[in-house]
């Protein structure tokens, strides 16, 4: 059975995003996806399960996750403690070894979809120490001397907020692709998937103001695509339209701006801002 992604209808997919997903399918290699934070990397691999009707596991990344966790977990703190009570189970090694996330792909009798999620989160040694793991697809389990291999090879997609960078030998394996920003028009798309019938005028005039905002100097963290969806929920919830979100110049603070700027310091450079701007008149 051939994969192919072609999008799905609640996921506006450009095409060379389409093409890197299919390439990365082809070649049997780990999309790695960069973008900043709310660009829709992890939403991602969940349409390409979707749109490929496969199963995904997930595996969040923490700064405290270690590789070996996404193989398996050997609790031997546990088998000595059953040792120390008699308890039948200790005899059998399996019973204190805990799957990870690999694992149950390898294990899988059909397809997977398997989502690495924030790989940059980690310590910057976690990428090396999986190298081998997903380029052989099969690990040693050495409490039990098994080997486990991968029935299917899954569809890796691992997804990094560019925090820090990934190891060349590692970089190497994956197919990459930068997911951009979306223009005024992808992003009217966008929209249109998650609230349908939205006045164009309404719309018009919050992404002039939401780009606006984006290109302002100085701010600490730029709103993405996912405060935008909410800001523009709570427009649609109160009922306002153009007039009521219009600002007193691009300098002032948009309409419920708490769903754009997540920070004391944007909020008063945009309070700066107006305050310059009034004083100017």
């Amino acid at each position: 059975m051939t994969h192919r992604f072609e999008g799905t209808s609640t996921y506006v997919a450009t095409d060379d995003l389409t093409i890197a997903v299919n390439a990365a399918v082809a070649l049997e290699r780990p999309l790695l996806v960069k973008g900043e934070p709310g660009t829709g990397k992890t939403e991602l691999a969940m349409q390409v399960a979707d749109g490929l009707g496969l199963r995904m596991i997930e595996w969040n990344v923490k700064s405290t996750t270690k590789a070996q966790q996404g193989l398996y977990e050997y609790d031997a703190v546990s088998r000595l403690r059953d040792s120390q009570l008699g308890d039948e189970r200790v005899h059998d090694v399996k019973n204190y070894i805990k799957k990870g996330k690999l694992w149950e792909a390898f294990e899988a009798d059909e397809k997977v979809v398997l989502l690495i999620d924030e790989i940059d989160k980690a310590d910057i040694e976690f990428p090396n120490d999986l190298l081998q793991e997903l380029d052989k697809m099969e690990f040693h389990v050495y409490e039990t001397g098994e080997t486990i291999k991968a029935k299917q090879r899954p569809i890796i997609i691992i997804t990094s907020n560019n925090e820090k960078e990934l190891p060349d030998a590692f970089l190497r394996r994956c197919f990459f692709h930068y997911i951009r920003f979306p223009d005024h028009d992808t992003m009217k798309q966008i929209v249109e998937v998650h609230h349908p019938g939205i006045k164009p005028k309404l719309l018009t005039t919050a992404l002039t103001q939401f780009y606006e905002i984006r290109d302002t100097a100085g701010l600490k963290k730029k709103p993405s695509t996912s405060e935008v969806l909410d800001w523009l929920k709570l427009l649609l919830a109160e009922d306002l339209d153009a007039e009521d979100i219009k600002r007193d110049g691009v300098d002032a603070l948009p309409k419920l701006h708490g769903a754009l700027l997540k920070n004391e310091q944007d909020v008063h450079l945009f309070e700066r801002l107006a305050f310059m701007a009034r004083s100017r008149r």
